[in-house]
């Protein structure tokens, strides 16, 4: 069905990605309407009108993000030959991607919204969802990887995928701080390190 009333004078795509933009940045709580307003070049009436609530506005920011911003990292993972090397390369491509020039520094999903307030319960708690999604990503790699042999049974994948989670996190955390690229790709680095006492068998442990 046809929308009705005067057609939209502003770029509905462009609005939503400098809205994505300054969500990033400033995180949901940290951004007000006059940031978007003045980002998204078009007035607060024009902004529920055609995204709803600044609710609203921050879900479909971080579905833009998730679709471009943060879609590498993710490619890049399923795509890599073995589980050692999508671990690695999750970091690594993190580190790149968390330190581009012209960007905000760090991850949306991560930084979003951090601290609970009155304002933001459902969208921190989406945004929890969110990276709880991706450890799962990564434990259905390791996972698979056993499956296939390339890992011993008995590797505690959730645990594993926790770790290196967190490692990213940590990471997306000192990126926003103002740490550089090349010390973050350390930070990758000594957490590859670990992988191999991460992942070594424990399905025998306690058994004669």
């Amino acid at each position: 069905m046809a929308e009705r009333g005067r057609p939209r004078s502003f770029d509905r795509a462009a609005a939503l990605r400098q809205a994505m933009e300054v969500f990033w940045a400033k995180g949901y709580s940290g951004t007000s309407m006059a940031d978007l307003t003045a980002a998204m070049k078009i007035n607060s009436p024009s902004i529920y009108a055609a995204f709803g609530c600044k609710e609203e506005l921050f879900r479909e920011a971080v579905v833009l993000y998730g679709a471009t911003e943060g879609a590498r990292i993710w490619e890049r993972m399923t795509a890599a030959p073995s589980a050692r090397a999508a671990i690695e390369t999750m970091l690594r491509v993190s580190a790149e991607d968390y330190t581009r020039p012209g960007k905000p520094r760090g991850c949306l999903v991560v930084l979003g919204a951090i601290h609970a307030d009155d304002g933001n319960d459902a969208v921190q708690r989406e945004l929890r969802q969110k990276r709880v999604h991706n450890v799962d990503l990564l434990a259905r790699r390791l996972e698979r990887a056993v499956a296939e042999g390339e890992l011993p049974e008995g590797v505690d994948c959730r645990a594993v995928a926790t770790f290196y989670a967190t490692v990213q996190h940590g990471m997306s955390i000192q990126a926003r701080d103002g740490v550089s690229r090349k010390s973050l790709l350390n930070v990758a680095d000594c957490a590859m390190v670990a992988w191999d006492g991460l992942v070594a068998a424990r399905g025998n442990t306690g058994k004669s």
